[in-house]
């Protein structure tokens, strides 16, 4: 099963560099650094390195907290960040610059993984939630360089789908020292998948970990000011393609009765940024992009951030906070930034990816779900004419995020048995 595997990935991996090559029509970083995707690299790297894996923005703004507390505590140790995606790889150079060394993960390319792993030595890999690479694992395996799994997250419908390869998966997860679960439940599920039910442990997640960083809230009342007066801002957070044009629909229905009130629109993927910016455009939005470097002004209805690393400051400036990617169906993204900063926070049908959390949330009222557009409309128009709700329900979700918090250290304590 395993040389199909590698068969097959070797046969698409011309697929992964076209797509690559497409984005880079919107972005030329998309046109850098390929080599370091088939574990190429130029120079002398540090070696003997703690080995923290994140996928993207979101994962890697949510490993940043246990980076620094491994840092603290193990400062022997050269850090070593990986990421799939340049979003991830922007965030890591911007909040960590020279401390710690960067590249991209390479493809799970026959030999790709020895080639990464002669080059750095690692003497412990951390890997973040549902990373599983059947060739770099079995090199890590070989290497004796044991591997963790942090914040594991395994959804019923990720499960079914591994369960179809079961052999497959506990060949690959044999090499895994250890699994740091969110739930019981998805320990449980890995599990099933294959995993050694001595190396799971449940720890919680460590996203309720985000601190927020001191002086945010008066750089956000700033930023409003410059760039909004007194107006009413609601922000849309990380939507997805068919998500704008429902945020769009609910915008049209709360002007109806909050007539000053502006939405700060912030696409998940920065390659959509110039299309979101066209459909606010045909739908007869007046439109600032965060990339004028200006004002709005009293008709303009639509800021678009269209800027990374900004999000912070934007939640911390909003009266209520929409969580994109939870009115179609790509499993809603992370609410507890917005949580933890007290923004009164929506989400959608759609949280399969954040289920326990989201759930959580609104049993304690320190969310609200909806089940469409129109719902999401009459739910801001309520936020926003009632102070007291809102600042309830705000109040209650930073006190959900505070009352969950430990997760790291927990993390931090398990992976030092290992160094």
């Amino acid at each position: 099963m395993r040389l199909l595997y590698s068969l097959l990935i070797s046969l698409i991996s011309p697929v992964f560099f076209l797509r690559l090559l497409y984005r880079s029509i919107w972005n030329s970083d998309y046109r850098r650094r390929w080599s370091e995707r088939l574990a190429v690299y130029r120079g002398k790297a540090e070696t003997g390195v703690i080995w923290f894996h994140a996928v993207s923005f979101g994962e890697a703004e949510a490993v940043f907290p246990l980076i620094l507390e491994i840092r603290n505590s193990y400062p022997a140790y050269p850090i070593l960040v990986t990421t799939t995606t340049i979003t991830g790889s922007d965030r890591v150079r911007s909040v960590l610059g020279d401390t710690v060394q960067h590249v991209y993960l390479p493809f799970d390319l026959p030999g790709a993984g020895q080639r990464f792993l002669r080059r750095f030595k690692p003497v412990l890999g951390v890997l973040m939630e549902t990373e599983i690479w059947p060739n770099l694992y079995r090199a890590c395996g070989g290497e004796r360089i044991p591997l963790a799994i942090i914040n594991g997250r395994l959804s019923e419908r990720s499960a079914r789908g591994y369960g179809r390869l079961r052999r497959f998966t506990t060949d690959t997860l044999q090499h895994v020292s250890m699994i740091a679960a969110q739930t019981s439940d998805d320990g449980q599920r890995f599990v099933e998948i294959g995993a050694r039910p001595e190396t799971i442990s449940v720890m919680g997640n460590i996203k309720f970990d985000y601190r927020v960083p001191e002086g945010l809230a008066e750089v956000g009342a700033t930023l409003r000011r410059e760039l909004f007066g007194s107006r009413p801002v609601w922000i849309a957070a990380s939507t997805h393609k068919g998500e704008e044009e429902q945020v769009l629909d609910a915008l049209e229905s709360v002007r109806s009765i909050v007539r000053d009130l502006i939405l700060v629109l912030v696409p998940r993927h920065p390659e959509r940024f110039s299309g979101v910016a066209s459909l606010c455009e045909q739908r007869g939005f007046e439109l600032v992009r965060r990339s004028e470097d200006r004002a709005c002004s009293g008709s303009t209805s639509v800021f678009l951030l269209d800027a990374m690393g900004e999000l912070k400051q934007f939640y911390a400036m909003a009266d209520l906070a929409y969580i994109g990617g939870s009115l179609v169906k790509k499993g809603g993204q992370n609410p507890l930034e917005a949580c933890a900063l007290g923004v009164p926070t929506v989400f959608g049908p759609h949280m399969f990816n954040f289920r326990k959390i989201g759930a959580s949330l609104v049993e304690v009222g320190a969310a609200i779900q909806v089940a469409d557009s129109k719902a999401l409309g009459l739910q801001c128009i309520r936020l926003l004419k009632d102070t007291g709700y809102r600042a309830s329900i705000g109040e209650a979700g930073r006190t959900f995020v505070e009352n969950n918090r430990g997760a790291v250290h927990k993390v931090v304590d398990l992976l030092g048995s290992h160094l």
